[in-house]
């Protein structure tokens, strides 16, 4: 799907986790996402995995709205209170506005 300026555009975050690990992405999933399986409200795409030095979470919002409604609403305040065996540091994030998601 390319984004055009009669649909509404959809937005892009990475998360890089200096140090960061598959069992504390599992942890923070689990306290953050809906269910195995699930997508938080609005969230299209989720993927993950060990990168160099750390661990990378790329996931797409329907809309920047979307992503800052699950970024104030959910993930800043569990992340706040600690999750048990989750990430230990915030993430460096790179947001982007998705020109082609898929093919």
């Amino acid at each position: 799907m390319k984004a055009d300026k009669k649909t509404k555009i959809p937005y892009g975050i990475v998360h890089y986790f200096p140090g960061g690990t598959k069992k504390q992405y599992e942890a923070s999933i689990a306290a953050l996402h809906p269910g195995p399986d699930r997508l938080p409200k609005g969230q299209l795409f989720h993927v993950a995995g060990a990168s160099k030095g750390g661990w990378t979470v790329v996931a797409v919002h329907d809309s920047k709205q979307s992503w800052e409604t699950f970024r104030d609403e959910i993930l800043m305040p569990r992340m706040q209170l600690g999750i048990k065996g989750g990430f230990k540091t915030p993430p460096q994030e790179t947001p982007f506005e998705v020109y082609n998601l898929g093919a």
